[in-house]
């Protein structure tokens, strides 16, 4: 029985530690040290902070009077090259500085010098002072008590939202924020769903991206304050989630993707999609094959013949708009032929191909293989491979496909035919290797027709 996280006496709505957000505020704060005369030698992006060619001495000297305080000068050694000279911990700390539009020591872009050296002051602060808190940072992490799969209700969600975070050494207070039910949604999220007994368990990664975050902003892993003016963690671009990237590294690969998020259907990720929709297997796969068998399987030149490009592109269009409720009905698409194209449009377009790009090459090999039993065996330990999801995908079309071998004296569709049409749909060289493709073609068509011939031996 699933467990219900409101049931449960000892579950208690995360606890935001402030101890780093307290260090942000004690940061020191930039201070341009201008330069009182005129440098022709300028360029055009640098303010008066720009100091020409002076040395490193100098800069020091400059510099000396005043933590945070800044300049920009060229170098020296290099000359066409600049370098920001900032003080910080009583001493002048010398950076490669570069512009390609946007200002830069390291992987952060920043649209002012300012805005670089705030961010810089404030990281150098806190990894100066917290160094061992923030190497210790993933231990015990809040995560692993909240638990998810399928959403609840909202209502619920308030309760959940912290009033203010708490830091080792007491409660700091902390200005409240329009957009804090926003922010941590996904966490709340985690800890309003429900288990659903018919719920897929498949397991996906999160899809981390960079992201600046508007306002303070806590860690939904370890719970602590995300650091910094810009780029200070990543979020998860399925689920939301956001998280420090070195606590991105040991999140467990339980993603759970919102329909806020997943806004596609063609040439969304599979797993993303079925996860998103609390679905065994895409809904597109589902109702198209689903509508091909009500209206029969008799059709002649069935997947072989192509329906008209633009109608099949509506049917996309469709389902990318109304997901589970678009109409492909008869009296929508008359032509089967369109429903036939929009499923296989479907495959052809996934990012990972059914059988996915780590899997490919033992797919292959096992095509190479003459012995019937022995290719069984092959794919067999192929199909372990797998993404679950995929798999799961690729048991309910080949029941399909031999489904439709089953009328091959009406439609004149035999499993080899099949394999002709889906080989290349299901089955994508890695690297987009043309050369290895055009070579692989047999045997990406005996896969699939052993796939067709044998389904119900094989899953």
């Amino acid at each position: 029985m699933a467990l219900n996280v409101f049931d449960h006496d000892e579950y208690r709505p995360p606890v935001w530690k402030s101890y780093l957000y307290q260090l942000q505020q004690e940061a020191p704060h930039p201070r341009r040290l201008t330069c009182t005369c005129e440098v022709e030698t300028r360029p055009k992006y640098y303010g008066r902070e720009y100091h020409g060619m002076i040395s490193r001495e100098e800069a020091d000297q400059s510099l000396s009077q005043a933590e945070g305080s800044y300049l920009i000068r060229e170098s020296q050694r290099q000359p066409g090259t600049y370098t920001l000279a900032l003080r910080f911990g009583n001493q002048t700390r010398n950076f490669r500085l570069y512009h390609d539009g946007k200002h830069f020591v390291g992987e952060k872009r920043f649209e002012s010098i300012h805005d670089l050296v705030t961010d810089g002051l404030i990281t150098l602060y806190i990894e100066t002072k917290a160094a061992e808190y923030i190497a210790k940072m993933t231990i015990n992490p809040i995560y692993e008590h909240v638990g998810y799969t399928t959403l609840n209700q909202e209502p619920t969600l308030k309760k959940l939202l912290p009033q203010s975070p708490e830091a080792p050494d007491g409660p700091v207070p902390v200005k409240e924020d329009r957009n804090a039910e926003e922010r941590l949604t996904s966490l709340v999220r985690r800890a309003t769903l429900r288990e659903s007994d018919l719920a897929p368990k498949y397991e996906k990664i999160h899809n981390f991206k960079v992201h600046t975050f508007r306002g303070p902003h806590w860690c939904e892993y370890c719970a602590n304050f995300m650091w910094g003016l810009i780029a200070q963690g990543v979020k998860c671009a399925d689920c939301g989630l956001n998280v420090h990237k070195q606590c991105s590294k040991v999140v467990p690969n339980d993603c759970q993707p919102d329909l806020r998020h997943v806004k596609k259907v063609y040439s969304c990720d599979l797993t993303t999609l079925v996860k998103a929709h609390n679905t065994k297997r895409p809904m597109v796969v589902d109702m198209c094959i689903q509508e091909i068998e009500a209206r029969g399987l008799q059709s002649e030149g069935l997947y072989r013949i192509s329906g008209f490009s633009e109608l099949i592109e509506d049917v996309k269009l469709h389902f990318d708009r109304d997901g589970e409720k678009a109409d492909i009905s008869s009296n929508a698409y008359e032509d089967l032929n369109i429903i036939t194209g929009a499923l296989k449009l479907y495959f052809r377009e996934l990012p990972i191909p059914l059988i996915t790009y780590d899997a490919y090459p033992h797919f292959v090999e096992t095509g190479k293989i003459t012995d019937t039993e022995k290719r069984l065996e092959s794919l067999h330990e192929a199909l372990k491979l797998l993404p679950p999801a995929h798999c799961e995908t690729l048991r309910y079309l080949m029941g399909h496909l031999k489904r439709v071998t089953e009328y091959e004296k009406d439609n004149l569709m035999t499993s080899e035919n099949l394999g002709i049409v889906f080989g290349p749909t299901l089955m994508r060289a890695p690297g987009l290797d043309a050369m290895m493709a055009l070579n692989d073609i047999r045997y990406q068509r005996l896969v699939i027709e052993t796939l067709i011939r044998n389904e119900d031996v094989l899953f």
